[in-house]
């Protein structure tokens, strides 16, 4: 059963104000993108439901006392490794007046503590200290039955798969493989086959929301339209070998290819706004691809609801985190990877590649532009529908063409059970 938040105890769910006219979700309100009420609902009943939200790598804290302070939605949190290996999360908010505890993004330390009145909290969240607890001479202090143990820091629930770290703050989520499912259960464990070793970190802020950004990558249509370097050069292109994934509930999607980067695609259907014959790159070493998996894929854009992405394009490889800001901002957080066992060869071949994707990536620049401009051009008409078609209407499943836009139909089928909307019905009126 969904719990009734305090922003829906004035009224109705704001997430009911608008149409939903397709009960397969091939009509989606551009009310839902652009609502601070809904956007605040989504941190209750998505973020902080019945969901696993990716946290960070464990190979980033690989020592007793490292952590990392990161966002689950809109809420800061610490996942750190205890002085045991144990791992933990809880949210970055002191229990004593909201400030926020850790203030570095990463670390090693014994203790955190907050700057404000200097409450201590131990690696498994728990509350140490108390400045001044018993005041001083008699005087001042806190009551006597003050209780330590019950001014924690809020705990997360821990899953990790193949070093992966997922947290979830409901008693309710499933168990972090049915979650996943099978295609991504085995996706992650392709990637995380062995030990890894983090090559480093962007940040990219985006003006638009959050979810304009799932779906553009539960959109691979786009990618062999918007993205000129990415056709010109044969990196991906609609007509290659490839199609997308879902789990068993739509929820999570994984946009795949496989051919040969560089690949002669003579015969698409289409022409490049150029003469791409007479564009070379200097260093063509930056499309090799090296076959390092014993199948064929040479693009895996992996994206699991809500809130990550695991990329494989040719031997870059990295994790997305989505960390909202407000109904009109998100960031997106990358972390590069390669694996302990490569030489120094590959190690400069997947940095250089690297320069594909990210904030200016030549095959992934264009989407934080895309995402803006769709959503400063919607926001007069809230009550009208962005048009979700590609790939036909009814149930969603898995596709062996880049052309659909199932995948994007199957996160909002998700979405609308997690906020109570049952697409197909009218709206129900303002709050």
């Amino acid at each position: 059963m969904i719990e009734i938040h305090p922003i829906e105890m004035a009224g109705a769910n704001p997430a009911l104000r608008y149409a939903w006219p397709a009960a397969d979700c091939t009509r989606i309100p551009y009310g839902m993108y652009r609502d601070p009420d809904v956007f605040a609902l989504e941190q209750k009943r998505i973020f902080q439901g019945p969901v696993w939200n990716y946290l960070a790598l464990e190979a980033e804290i690989p020592d007793g006392g490292d952590f990392r302070t990161i966002a689950v939605g809109d809420v800061p949190v610490i996942v750190n490794r205890s002085r045991d290996g144990t791992i933990h999360a809880f949210v970055n908010r002191c229990a004593h007046r909201g400030a926020t505890v850790q203030r570095s993004t990463h670390g090693n330390t014994r203790a955190h503590v907050c700057c404000y009145h200097h409450w201590g909290y131990n690696l498994e969240g728990k509350l140490i200290g108390v400045p001044f607890q018993r005041g001083v001479d008699g005087k001042g202090g806190l009551p006597e039955d003050f209780d330590k143990s019950r001014h924690c820091l809020r705990p997360m629930r821990i899953a990790t798969l193949n070093g992966v770290i997922f947290g979830t703050f409901s008693d309710a989520t499933e168990p972090l493989e049915d979650f996943l499912d099978t295609p991504f259960v085995a996706q992650l464990k392709r990637l995380f086959n062995r030990p890894i070793k983090v090559l480093g970190y962007q940040r990219q802020r985006i003006r638009g929301n959050w979810k304009l950004y799932t779906d553009n990558l539960r959109d691979p249509n786009h990618g062999g339209l918007l993205h000129a370097f990415q056709v010109t050069f044969g990196i991906a292109r609609l007509n290659q070998t490839g199609g997308a994934k879902l789990d068993r509930r739509g929820r999570h999607n994984m946009s795949w290819a496989a051919q040969e980067m560089g690949r002669d695609h003579s015969d698409q259907e289409y022409s490049t706004p150029r003469d791409a014959s007479k564009i070379a790159l200097r260093d063509a070493t930056l499309l090799q691809y090296r076959k390092e998996f014993p199948d064929n894929y040479n693009l895996t854009i992996a994206s699991i609801f809500p809130n990550c992405i695991f990329q494989q394009i040719g031997n870059t490889l990295a994790v997305r985190q989505i960390r909202t800001t407000s109904v009109d901002e998100f960031e997106i957080f990358w972390t590069f990877y390669g694996y302990e066992d490569d030489d120094q060869s590959m190690t400069d071949h997947r940095l250089r590649m690297s320069n594909l994707v990210g904030p200016a990536g030549l095959v992934s620049m264009e989407d934080g532009e895309a995402i803006e401009i769709v959503h400063r051009a919607i926001a007069a008409d809230e009550d009208k529908h962005a048009f979700v078609e590609f790939g036909g209407r009814g149930p969603v499943g898995d596709s062996d063409t880049l052309i659909t836009e199932s995948p994007m139909r199957g996160f909002w089928m998700y979405y609308c059970e997690l906020m109570g909307i049952v697409p197909g019905e009218a709206a129900h009126g303002a709050a």
